[in-house]
């Protein structure tokens, strides 16, 4: 394959840091593609995936509805809740009806956990705002609940803020299937082969990251916000897991109907065709979580 350097942008987040610190570190074999990595938050990568910007980024499984002319799924490196997921809160108890017209602090307005807590309770007064002000909102009394993603997951409870829902949990009690949260996209404008190779080049990253989980994890450390390592190894067990390596059957579904019910509740304007990259991957031995 012609030498070609590719610009791919993943979360700031160490969940993702830890599924590229082999594309990172080099320690796998992608014969002449190159990547350039960058680093940004999710709500700015779903902007940027808008207008083009990168051959290959994270973006928010809500966003992918906006971006699937344009960009196509990767098979591997999903991050999903199966029965967890963001986390809304408030500074006391707040019963399900009562969320009804409540201010709510969330993150970007095409973030999954945005469109989550729409599904759930589509009757409220949203606040856009930076996902790591959010907590902060709620403790000074700004708004009368937030809607957490990321490690704010794990530490809300330290500030003693209440759990009013977990969407993760709602949602498959609702669905049976696991939350789509994020994905991976590789622009179709690459090729057909390109495209696959991608593909191929992080599934072996993440396969890496499983084989060697401490060296991942302590190269993810560097992006963990203020998490201890238990913390940050508790936070990529939560979202590093079987669908992070293929989507599967149940993964993809729940892809679907996420953005079909998306639609249907008119948050996404038209109707999603999902396209996966067929990277013809052959399963490792031995690689997968733990």
């Amino acid at each position: 394959m012609e030498s070609r350097v590719l610009r791919v942008a993943h979360n700031l987040d160490p969940d993702d840091a830890f599924l590229f610190f082999a594309l990172a570190e080099e320690r796998i074999d992608t014969g002449g593609v190159r990547y350039a990595l960058e680093l940004q938050d999710i709500e700015s990568l779903n902007q940027r995936a808008a207008l083009g910007e990168l051959d290959v980024s994270a973006v928010s499984i809500h966003a992918y509805a906006y971006l699937a002319d344009r960009y196509a799924l990767l098979p591997h490196g999903a991050s999903m809740g199966e029965g967890y997921g963001p986390r809304l809160v408030a500074r006391a108890p707040i019963a399900r009806d009562a969320v009804r017209g409540k201010k709510i602090a969330v993150p970007g307005p095409l973030t999954s956990a945005y469109l989550a807590l729409n599904l759930y309770e589509p009757d409220f007064k949203a606040v856009q705002m930076p996902f790591d002000a959010i907590e902060e909102a709620v403790v000074a009394g700004e708004v009368d609940a937030g809607l957490l993603i990321h490690e704010r997951q794990l530490t809300y409870a330290e500030r003693g803020l209440q759990l009013v829902i977990d969407l993760g949990a709602w949602w498959s009690g609702e669905t049976g299937l696991p939350l789509p949260l994020r994905g991976h996209v590789v622009r179709k404008e690459l090729g057909p082969e390109l495209m696959r190779a991608v593909s191929r080049h992080l599934r072996a990253s993440i396969a890496y990251a499983f084989a060697h989980r401490d060296e991942a994890l302590e190269y993810a450390l560097r992006y963990a916000r203020g998490l201890d390592r238990a913390r940050a190894d508790e936070y990529v067990r939560l979202y590093v897991n079987e669908f992070t390596l293929d989507y599967g059957q149940r993964g993809r579904d729940a892809v679907g109907l996420f953005l079909q019910r998306g639609v249907a509740a008119g948050m996404i304007t038209r109707p999603v065709e999902v396209e996966f990259v067929n990277d013809e991957a052959e399963e490792e031995a031995g690689a997968g979580p733990d």
